[in-house]
Protein backbone atom coordinates (compact mmCIF):
# COMPACT_ATOMS: atom_id res chain seq x y z
CA UNK A 1 0.00 0.00 0.00
CA UNK A 2 1.62 3.07 -1.18
CA UNK A 3 1.05 6.65 1.32
CA UNK A 4 0.30 9.59 -0.86
CA UNK A 5 0.15 12.15 2.10
CA UNK A 6 4.08 12.66 1.73
CA UNK A 7 4.07 13.20 -1.69
CA UNK A 8 0.91 15.52 -1.59
CA UNK A 9 2.53 17.29 1.21
CA UNK A 10 5.60 17.72 -0.14
CA UNK A 11 4.20 18.74 -3.55
CA UNK A 12 2.36 21.65 -1.78
CA UNK A 13 5.94 22.31 -0.02
CA UNK A 14 7.62 22.71 -3.51
CA UNK A 15 4.40 24.72 -5.00
CA UNK A 16 5.08 27.30 -2.13
CA UNK A 17 8.77 27.35 -2.58
CA UNK A 18 8.33 27.97 -6.32
CA UNK A 19 5.96 31.25 -5.52
CA UNK A 20 8.36 32.66 -3.27
CA UNK A 21 11.17 32.06 -6.11
CA UNK A 22 8.94 33.14 -8.56
CA UNK A 23 8.48 36.26 -7.05
CA UNK A 24 12.25 37.02 -5.98
CA UNK A 25 13.08 36.28 -9.59
CA UNK A 26 10.42 38.50 -10.80
CA UNK A 27 11.95 41.27 -9.09
CA UNK A 28 15.44 40.79 -9.68
CA UNK A 29 14.45 40.70 -13.61
CA UNK A 30 13.01 43.88 -13.26
CA UNK A 31 15.76 45.75 -11.60
CA UNK A 32 13.91 47.71 -8.72
CA UNK A 33 11.15 48.75 -11.87
CA UNK A 34 8.40 46.78 -11.59
CA UNK A 35 7.17 48.39 -14.94
CA UNK A 36 9.86 47.03 -16.88
CA UNK A 37 7.52 43.94 -16.73
CA UNK A 38 5.13 42.97 -19.08
CA UNK A 39 3.39 41.31 -15.75
CA UNK A 40 3.85 41.98 -12.53
CA UNK A 41 6.34 40.00 -9.88
CA UNK A 42 2.65 37.84 -8.92
CA UNK A 43 1.60 36.58 -11.63
CA UNK A 44 5.25 35.63 -12.25
CA UNK A 45 4.61 33.76 -8.81
CA UNK A 46 1.50 32.43 -9.35
CA UNK A 47 2.82 30.53 -12.59
CA UNK A 48 5.49 29.34 -11.47
CA UNK A 49 3.81 27.71 -8.09
CA UNK A 50 0.78 26.51 -10.62
CA UNK A 51 3.18 25.14 -13.14
CA UNK A 52 5.11 22.96 -9.93
CA UNK A 53 1.94 21.85 -8.54
CA UNK A 54 -0.30 20.71 -11.01
CA UNK A 55 2.38 18.24 -12.61
CA UNK A 56 2.79 16.79 -9.57
CA UNK A 57 -0.21 16.21 -8.47
CA UNK A 58 -1.59 15.31 -12.61
CA UNK A 59 1.41 12.30 -12.07
CA UNK A 60 0.02 11.44 -8.46
CA UNK A 61 -3.20 10.70 -9.84
CA UNK A 62 -2.43 9.24 -13.04
CA UNK A 63 -0.20 6.46 -11.06
CA UNK A 64 -3.01 5.73 -8.19
CA UNK A 65 -5.19 5.33 -11.10
CA UNK A 66 -2.80 2.89 -13.04
CA UNK A 67 -2.47 0.89 -9.50
CA UNK A 68 -6.26 0.97 -9.25
CA UNK A 69 -6.24 -0.73 -12.76
CA UNK A 70 -3.51 -3.09 -12.41
CA UNK A 71 -5.06 -4.53 -8.82
CA UNK A 72 -8.57 -4.77 -10.66
CA UNK A 73 -6.71 -6.24 -14.03
CA UNK A 74 -4.12 -8.61 -12.81
CA UNK A 75 -2.23 -7.54 -15.12
CA UNK A 76 1.88 -6.97 -14.88
CA UNK A 77 1.92 -4.52 -17.82
CA UNK A 78 1.01 -1.51 -15.24
CA UNK A 79 4.11 -1.93 -12.12
CA UNK A 80 3.00 0.91 -9.64
CA UNK A 81 6.76 0.37 -8.61
CA UNK A 82 8.06 0.70 -5.00
CA UNK A 83 7.20 3.13 -2.37
CA UNK A 84 10.27 5.05 -3.36
CA UNK A 85 10.08 5.55 -6.84
CA UNK A 86 5.83 7.01 -6.10
CA UNK A 87 6.92 9.57 -4.51
CA UNK A 88 10.16 10.63 -6.39
CA UNK A 89 8.11 10.08 -10.01
CA UNK A 90 5.69 13.00 -8.29
CA UNK A 91 8.52 15.35 -6.18
CA UNK A 92 10.76 15.38 -9.72
CA UNK A 93 7.56 15.94 -11.83
CA UNK A 94 6.99 18.64 -9.77
CA UNK A 95 10.60 20.12 -9.50
CA UNK A 96 10.88 20.33 -13.26
CA UNK A 97 7.87 22.18 -14.07
CA UNK A 98 8.72 24.64 -11.68
CA UNK A 99 11.63 24.95 -12.90
CA UNK A 100 11.13 25.61 -16.63
CA UNK A 101 8.46 28.05 -15.13
CA UNK A 102 11.39 30.48 -13.57
CA UNK A 103 13.57 30.23 -16.51
CA UNK A 104 11.05 31.82 -18.30
CA UNK A 105 10.84 34.51 -16.24
CA UNK A 106 11.98 37.87 -18.24
CA UNK A 107 10.90 41.38 -18.83
CA UNK A 108 8.79 40.18 -21.26
CA UNK A 109 7.04 36.78 -20.35
CA UNK A 110 3.30 37.06 -19.92
CA UNK A 111 3.37 35.29 -16.84
CA UNK A 112 -0.74 36.47 -16.40
CA UNK A 113 -1.59 34.49 -19.48
CA UNK A 114 0.15 31.39 -18.79
CA UNK A 115 -1.23 31.23 -15.19
CA UNK A 116 -4.50 31.83 -16.80
CA UNK A 117 -3.96 28.67 -18.85
CA UNK A 118 -2.90 26.67 -16.18
CA UNK A 119 -6.06 27.73 -14.07
CA UNK A 120 -7.87 26.51 -17.36
CA UNK A 121 -6.37 23.20 -17.40
CA UNK A 122 -7.27 22.92 -13.73
CA UNK A 123 -11.11 24.01 -14.19
CA UNK A 124 -10.86 21.31 -17.29
CA UNK A 125 -9.21 18.53 -14.94
CA UNK A 126 -11.98 19.03 -12.44
CA UNK A 127 -14.87 18.67 -15.21
CA UNK A 128 -13.02 16.01 -16.43
CA UNK A 129 -13.16 13.84 -13.34
CA UNK A 130 -16.74 14.48 -12.60
CA UNK A 131 -17.80 12.94 -15.87
CA UNK A 132 -15.50 9.69 -15.48
CA UNK A 133 -17.16 9.78 -11.96
CA UNK A 134 -20.65 9.57 -13.63
CA UNK A 135 -19.44 7.35 -16.58
CA UNK A 136 -17.65 5.26 -14.04
CA UNK A 137 -20.53 4.78 -11.67
CA UNK A 138 -23.18 3.61 -14.64
CA UNK A 139 -20.42 1.50 -15.75
CA UNK A 140 -19.73 -0.49 -12.74
CA UNK A 141 -23.83 -0.37 -12.52
CA UNK A 142 -24.16 -1.77 -15.92
CA UNK A 143 -21.42 -4.34 -15.62
CA UNK A 144 -22.89 -6.11 -12.45
CA UNK A 145 -26.77 -5.84 -14.11
CA UNK A 146 -25.71 -7.77 -17.12
CA UNK A 147 -24.13 -10.13 -14.77
CA UNK A 148 -27.62 -10.40 -13.09
CA UNK A 149 -29.55 -10.94 -15.77
CA UNK A 150 -27.51 -13.70 -17.26
CA UNK A 151 -28.87 -15.34 -14.09
CA UNK A 152 -32.18 -14.07 -13.77
CA UNK A 153 -35.11 -13.60 -16.63
CA UNK A 154 -35.49 -9.54 -17.12
CA UNK A 155 -39.24 -10.26 -17.61
CA UNK A 156 -39.67 -11.79 -14.24
CA UNK A 157 -37.43 -8.60 -12.96
CA UNK A 158 -39.35 -6.10 -14.30
CA UNK A 159 -43.26 -7.58 -15.03
CA UNK A 160 -43.62 -9.51 -11.74
CA UNK A 161 -45.33 -8.45 -8.56
CA UNK A 162 -43.94 -10.90 -5.67
CA UNK A 163 -40.49 -9.63 -3.93
CA UNK A 164 -39.58 -12.30 -1.90
CA UNK A 165 -35.76 -13.02 -1.95
CA UNK A 166 -33.57 -16.03 -0.23
CA UNK A 167 -30.71 -17.54 -0.83
CA UNK A 168 -32.37 -21.00 -1.44
CA UNK A 169 -32.29 -21.05 -5.37
CA UNK A 170 -36.19 -19.77 -5.71
CA UNK A 171 -36.08 -16.12 -5.47
CA UNK A 172 -39.14 -13.88 -6.85
CA UNK A 173 -37.70 -10.51 -7.25
CA UNK A 174 -39.92 -8.35 -8.74
CA UNK A 175 -39.30 -4.76 -9.02
CA UNK A 176 -43.07 -3.16 -9.22
CA UNK A 177 -43.50 -3.56 -5.56
CA UNK A 178 -40.68 -1.63 -5.03
CA UNK A 179 -41.39 0.92 -7.65
CA UNK A 180 -44.65 0.93 -6.46
CA UNK A 181 -43.60 1.90 -2.74
CA UNK A 182 -40.85 4.33 -3.98
CA UNK A 183 -43.40 6.10 -6.20
CA UNK A 184 -46.15 6.21 -3.72
CA UNK A 185 -44.26 7.34 -0.92
CA UNK A 186 -42.06 10.40 -3.17
CA UNK A 187 -45.75 11.29 -3.94
CA UNK A 188 -47.63 12.07 -0.62
CA UNK A 189 -44.35 13.28 0.42
CA UNK A 190 -44.52 16.16 -2.33
CA UNK A 191 -48.42 16.62 -1.96
CA UNK A 192 -47.33 18.10 1.79
CA UNK A 193 -43.99 19.71 0.69
CA UNK A 194 -44.79 21.26 -2.36
CA UNK A 195 -47.79 23.21 -1.24
CA UNK A 196 -46.10 24.06 1.97
CA UNK A 197 -42.90 25.23 0.20
CA UNK A 198 -44.09 27.23 -2.28
CA UNK A 199 -46.41 29.52 -0.20
CA UNK A 200 -43.53 30.05 2.61
CA UNK A 201 -41.30 31.33 -0.87
CA UNK A 202 -44.42 33.39 -2.15
CA UNK A 203 -44.38 34.74 1.50
CA UNK A 204 -40.75 35.37 1.80
CA UNK A 205 -40.61 37.22 -1.34
CA UNK A 206 -43.58 39.43 -1.54
CA UNK A 207 -44.95 39.73 2.26
CA UNK A 208 -42.67 39.47 4.63
CA UNK A 209 -39.99 42.41 5.86
CA UNK A 210 -36.71 42.78 5.44
CA UNK A 211 -36.01 41.68 9.05
CA UNK A 212 -38.77 38.64 9.17
CA UNK A 213 -37.05 37.68 6.21
CA UNK A 214 -33.29 37.82 6.85
CA UNK A 215 -34.53 35.29 10.18
CA UNK A 216 -36.91 33.14 8.71
CA UNK A 217 -35.05 32.33 5.72
CA UNK A 218 -32.04 30.86 7.15
CA UNK A 219 -34.54 29.36 9.86
CA UNK A 220 -35.91 27.18 7.28
CA UNK A 221 -32.79 26.31 5.44
CA UNK A 222 -31.73 24.87 8.25
CA UNK A 223 -33.91 21.99 7.89
CA UNK A 224 -32.17 20.82 4.98
CA UNK A 225 -29.20 20.36 7.61
CA UNK A 226 -30.38 18.18 9.34
CA UNK A 227 -29.16 14.58 8.50
CA UNK A 228 -31.53 12.31 7.62
CA UNK A 229 -31.11 9.79 9.92
CA UNK A 230 -32.41 11.87 12.73
CA UNK A 231 -35.46 12.57 10.26
CA UNK A 232 -35.67 8.93 10.64
CA UNK A 233 -35.96 8.61 14.38
CA UNK A 234 -38.27 11.05 14.53
CA UNK A 235 -40.24 9.38 12.22
CA UNK A 236 -39.60 6.41 14.33
CA UNK A 237 -40.53 7.80 17.80
CA UNK A 238 -43.02 10.31 17.43
CA UNK A 239 -45.01 10.84 14.22
CA UNK A 240 -45.64 6.88 13.46
CA UNK A 241 -46.57 6.33 17.24
CA UNK A 242 -49.13 9.31 16.74
CA UNK A 243 -50.59 8.54 13.88
CA UNK A 244 -51.11 5.39 14.89
CA UNK A 245 -53.14 6.49 17.71
CA UNK A 246 -55.03 8.74 16.44
CA UNK A 247 -55.66 8.03 13.15
CA UNK A 248 -54.77 4.52 11.79
CA UNK A 249 -56.18 1.98 15.22
CA UNK A 250 -59.26 4.15 15.69
CA UNK A 251 -60.18 4.51 12.33
CA UNK A 252 -59.10 0.37 11.56
CA UNK A 253 -56.74 1.47 9.00
CA UNK A 254 -53.69 -0.04 10.14
CA UNK A 255 -51.82 -1.25 14.03
CA UNK A 256 -48.46 -0.47 12.83
CA UNK A 257 -46.20 2.67 13.58
CA UNK A 258 -44.44 2.16 10.37
CA UNK A 259 -46.52 3.48 7.25
CA UNK A 260 -46.24 5.09 4.08
CA UNK A 261 -47.91 8.08 6.06
CA UNK A 262 -45.30 7.95 8.62
CA UNK A 263 -42.33 8.63 5.77
CA UNK A 264 -44.27 10.92 3.28
CA UNK A 265 -44.67 13.30 6.43
CA UNK A 266 -41.19 13.48 7.64
CA UNK A 267 -39.68 13.34 4.05
CA UNK A 268 -41.78 16.09 3.19
CA UNK A 269 -40.22 18.05 6.17
CA UNK A 270 -36.89 17.24 4.73
CA UNK A 271 -38.49 18.49 1.41
CA UNK A 272 -39.74 21.67 2.50
CA UNK A 273 -36.80 23.61 1.81
CA UNK A 274 -35.77 22.51 -1.32
CA UNK A 275 -38.80 23.96 -2.70
CA UNK A 276 -38.93 26.74 -0.91
CA UNK A 277 -35.15 27.86 -1.28
CA UNK A 278 -34.86 27.90 -4.80
CA UNK A 279 -38.63 28.57 -5.51
CA UNK A 280 -38.01 32.23 -3.41
CA UNK A 281 -34.88 32.85 -5.50
CA UNK A 282 -36.78 32.27 -8.78
CA UNK A 283 -39.65 34.38 -8.00
CA UNK A 284 -37.26 37.31 -6.29
CA UNK A 285 -35.46 37.07 -10.37
CA UNK A 286 -38.94 38.53 -11.60
CA UNK A 287 -38.12 41.69 -12.54
CA UNK A 288 -39.81 44.20 -10.09
CA UNK A 289 -41.31 46.21 -13.42
CA UNK A 290 -43.45 43.48 -13.99
CA UNK A 291 -45.13 43.67 -10.75
CA UNK A 292 -45.22 47.86 -11.05
CA UNK A 293 -46.97 47.32 -14.10
CA UNK A 294 -49.94 45.05 -12.85
CA UNK A 295 -49.99 47.89 -9.99
CA UNK A 296 -50.60 50.15 -12.66
CA UNK A 297 -53.58 48.60 -14.28
CA UNK A 298 -54.98 47.96 -10.83
CA UNK A 299 -54.39 44.70 -9.83
CA UNK A 300 -54.51 43.94 -6.14
CA UNK A 301 -51.30 42.20 -4.50
CA UNK A 302 -52.19 38.40 -4.65
CA UNK A 303 -54.07 39.15 -8.79
CA UNK A 304 -50.31 40.21 -9.09
CA UNK A 305 -48.59 37.25 -7.91
CA UNK A 306 -51.10 34.83 -9.36
CA UNK A 307 -51.36 36.43 -12.85
CA UNK A 308 -48.14 37.94 -13.14
CA UNK A 309 -45.59 36.70 -10.77
CA UNK A 310 -45.95 32.72 -10.68
CA UNK A 311 -46.94 32.37 -14.45
CA UNK A 312 -43.52 34.16 -15.33
CA UNK A 313 -41.48 32.40 -11.76
CA UNK A 314 -43.72 28.59 -13.31
CA UNK A 315 -40.61 27.02 -15.57
CA UNK A 316 -38.23 27.43 -12.33
CA UNK A 317 -40.98 26.34 -9.69
CA UNK A 318 -41.33 23.56 -11.69
CA UNK A 319 -37.74 22.57 -12.35
CA UNK A 320 -37.34 23.17 -8.19
CA UNK A 321 -40.58 20.28 -7.97
CA UNK A 322 -38.79 18.11 -9.96
CA UNK A 323 -35.51 18.17 -8.41
CA UNK A 324 -36.99 17.80 -5.27
CA UNK A 325 -38.77 14.60 -6.54
CA UNK A 326 -35.68 13.03 -7.38
CA UNK A 327 -34.17 13.93 -3.95
CA UNK A 328 -37.53 11.90 -2.65
CA UNK A 329 -37.18 9.08 -4.83
CA UNK A 330 -33.60 8.62 -3.61
CA UNK A 331 -34.22 8.88 -0.07
CA UNK A 332 -33.26 5.32 2.51
CA UNK A 333 -32.90 6.38 6.47
CA UNK A 334 -36.35 8.20 6.52
CA UNK A 335 -38.10 5.12 4.54
CA UNK A 336 -36.13 2.57 6.46
CA UNK A 337 -37.23 4.08 9.88
CA UNK A 338 -40.81 5.23 9.23
CA UNK A 339 -42.26 2.93 6.63
CA UNK A 340 -40.76 -0.63 7.45
CA UNK A 341 -39.34 -3.24 4.68
CA UNK A 342 -42.45 -4.88 3.76
CA UNK A 343 -42.62 -4.94 -0.76
CA UNK A 344 -46.47 -5.10 -1.15
CA UNK A 345 -49.08 -3.01 -3.42
CA UNK A 346 -51.43 -1.35 -2.10
CA UNK A 347 -53.09 2.21 -1.45
CA UNK A 348 -53.44 2.21 2.14
CA UNK A 349 -51.38 4.84 3.65
CA UNK A 350 -51.03 3.28 6.84
CA UNK A 351 -49.71 0.17 6.09
CA UNK A 352 -45.75 -0.61 5.85
CA UNK A 353 -43.70 -0.46 2.36
CA UNK A 354 -40.91 -0.08 1.18
CA UNK A 355 -38.45 1.65 -1.83
CA UNK A 356 -35.92 0.82 -4.01
CA UNK A 357 -32.77 2.41 -2.26
CA UNK A 358 -34.06 0.57 1.53
CA UNK A 359 -33.74 -3.03 -0.89
CA UNK A 360 -30.44 -2.34 -2.18
CA UNK A 361 -29.08 -1.67 1.28
CA UNK A 362 -30.92 -5.06 2.64
CA UNK A 363 -29.47 -6.71 -0.13
CA UNK A 364 -25.87 -5.83 0.00
CA UNK A 365 -25.61 -6.23 4.27
CA UNK A 366 -24.69 -9.74 5.40
CA UNK A 367 -22.13 -12.44 4.81
CA UNK A 368 -23.88 -13.08 1.32
CA UNK A 369 -22.92 -14.54 -1.74
CA UNK A 370 -21.91 -11.30 -4.23
CA UNK A 371 -22.53 -13.75 -7.34
CA UNK A 372 -25.61 -14.95 -6.15
CA UNK A 373 -28.84 -13.09 -8.09
CA UNK A 374 -29.94 -12.29 -4.59
CA UNK A 375 -26.81 -9.75 -4.04
CA UNK A 376 -26.54 -8.70 -7.79
CA UNK A 377 -29.95 -7.28 -7.86
CA UNK A 378 -29.06 -4.64 -5.63
CA UNK A 379 -27.44 -3.51 -8.92
CA UNK A 380 -29.92 -3.99 -11.29
CA UNK A 381 -32.37 -2.04 -8.66
CA UNK A 382 -29.55 0.77 -8.58
CA UNK A 383 -29.11 1.12 -12.35
CA UNK A 384 -33.04 0.96 -12.43
CA UNK A 385 -33.17 4.03 -9.82
CA UNK A 386 -30.36 5.86 -10.94
CA UNK A 387 -32.66 5.84 -14.93
CA UNK A 388 -35.21 7.13 -13.10
CA UNK A 389 -33.60 10.37 -11.15
CA UNK A 390 -31.92 10.91 -14.23
CA UNK A 391 -35.37 11.10 -16.46
CA UNK A 392 -36.36 13.26 -13.52
CA UNK A 393 -33.46 15.60 -13.90
CA UNK A 394 -33.39 16.10 -17.47
CA UNK A 395 -37.18 16.76 -17.78
CA UNK A 396 -36.56 19.46 -14.93
CA UNK A 397 -33.41 21.17 -16.91
CA UNK A 398 -35.90 20.66 -20.41
CA UNK A 399 -38.82 22.90 -18.47
CA UNK A 400 -36.55 25.13 -17.00
CA UNK A 401 -34.65 25.80 -20.36
CA UNK A 402 -37.85 25.26 -22.40
CA UNK A 403 -40.15 27.63 -20.71
CA UNK A 404 -37.76 30.24 -19.16
CA UNK A 405 -38.62 33.84 -19.68
CA UNK A 406 -35.74 36.06 -19.81
CA UNK A 407 -35.78 39.98 -18.97
CA UNK A 408 -33.98 43.00 -19.43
Amino acid sequence: MISVTFPFLAVLALAALAYAAGLARARAVAGGDVRSLVALPKHHALNAALATLLPGLGVMLTWLLAIRVTETSGSTVLVPGSALTFPAVIIGAALLGGALALMRITDQFRARIAAERWIIGLLIAASTIAILTTLGIVLSLLAETISFFSSYSWTDFFLSLVWQPNFRGDSQLGILPLIWGTLYISFLALLFAVPVGLFAAIYLSEYAGPRLRAVAKPVIELLAGIPTIVYGLFALVTVGPLLRDVIARPTGLGDSASSVLTAALVMAIMLIPFVSSLSDDIINAVPQSMRDGSYGLGATQSETIRKVVLPAALPGIVGAVLLAASRAIGETMIVVLGAGAAARLSLNPFEAMTTITVKIVSQLTGDTDFNSPETLVAFALGLTLFVITLGLNILALYIVRRYREQYE
